[in-house]
């Protein structure tokens, strides 16, 4: 708390007089049966409504079978949205599972043809070099023929 010495508090007091004046005016009231009015208003409103409510609101067997009838129709209808949406994707990772394999399969296509195109290139070579050999061996076995005379 700070002291009353210190040089930056100011305190001051202000005492005022407490004068309460009160003033009260009545205007006679004149008799008015408005109020009555309104309450037997809401009274038959709310007759009303509970005639309504108890008579109107009566179910037949009808309704009640119609009631169950759409039920189960919404029911069925649910389901096979649900059956729909599982076939759906069960055909979508069959296909992309068809994909993957028919890449896997082209690959192997294309492995085994380039495998074959090297033995083919191999044996053409091979064969190639036989033709050569046997070429020159035969040009070597040719003697010169005796002239004719």
């Amino acid at each position: 708390m700070s002291s009353p010495n210190e040089p930056y508090v100011e305190r001051r007091v202000i005492e005022e007089p407490a004068v309460v004046r009160r003033e009260v005016v009545e205007a006679p009231r004149a008799a008015s049966n408005a109020g009555w009015w309104v309450a037997a208003l809401v009274a038959i409103v709310a007759v009303a409504a509970m005639l309504f409510m108890f008579n109107g609101g009566r179910t037949t067997d009808a309704d009640l079978q119609a009631a169950r009838d759409s039920g189960r129709t919404e029911v069925l209808m649910n389901t096979a949205a649900a059956d729909a949406q599982n076939a759906a994707a069960s055909a979508t990772q069959a296909s992309q599972a068809a994909a993957a394999s028919l890449a896997q399969a082209s690959q192997a296509a294309a492995d085994q043809t380039a495998i074959a195109a090297d033995r083919a290139a191999e044996a053409t070579r091979d064969a190639a070099a036989n033709a050569s050999d046997t070429a020159s061996e035969g040009s070597d076995a040719v003697t010169d023929p005796a002239p004719n005379q």
